[in-house]
């Protein structure tokens, strides 16, 4: 798949995996991680997005093992159940982190292409779907990151977010209005006791 068609499956895996943490699924952060992991597979490709920003090494890392090789396979799951229960990223990283790169490769495993799972076996795992860049790509990324949204026991507004953000919806000719502010506290009644008599 694309990397557009990957950030949007990170951002999906993450919306699909937040509440089951007890984590806000719009977190920026977490989102970001989660997008950031979507791509980190694709280090194998020096011609990806990650792979020309990270190029020395996506040159040394596609020398070795090649594209969908080790970074696309069972090895590199364990890896990230390693990563998880290692501790030695906070979980507040590493949960996006690994939601996004299982993303990654459930993407991948949609198109013909496949993966080798059991790396460095040469046989491919796939379910064919989409052809990478093919035009029925968006509307399989489309379909699973509306599924992951609908997943969401409570939907936030996203037309709020945005509005808080300084955004606007596109369409709009209003900006959407600020949700309104949480009720005041009850207040406590104090009760007054009468002096005793001197």
């Amino acid at each position: 798949m694309l990397a557009g068609s990957h950030v949007a499956l990170g951002a999906a895996a993450w919306f699909a995996v937040a509440p089951h943490l007890g984590r806000p699924p719009l977190d920026p952060e977490a989102l970001a991680l989660a997008v950031a992991g979507g791509l980190l597979p694709d280090i194998d490709h020096p011609k990806s997005w990650v792979g020309r920003r990270l190029r020395p090494v996506s040159d040394l890392v596609a020398g070795i093992f090649g594209h969908r090789g080790v970074t696309h396979s069972l090895l590199a799951v364990a890896g990230c159940a390693w990563v998880l229960h290692q501790g030695w990223l906070p979980a507040h990283w590493a949960e996006p982190l690994v939601a996004g790169y299982l993303s990654h490769l459930l993407g991948d495993l949609l198109t013909p292409a496949g993966l080798r799972l059991l790396w460095p076996l040469r046989g491919t795992w796939a379910l064919p779907l989409c052809r990478a860049g093919s035009p029925f790509e968006p509307l399989v990324v489309a379909l699973i990151l509306v599924a992951a949204w609908s997943t969401l026991p409570d939907r936030p507004d996203a037309r709020a977010a945005l509005h808080r953000l300084g955004l606007f919806v596109a369409g709009a000719t209003e900006p959407v209005p600020p949700p309104p502010p949480p009720p005041p506290p009850p207040r406590r009644r104090v009760a007054v006791l009468p002096r005793p008599a001197a």
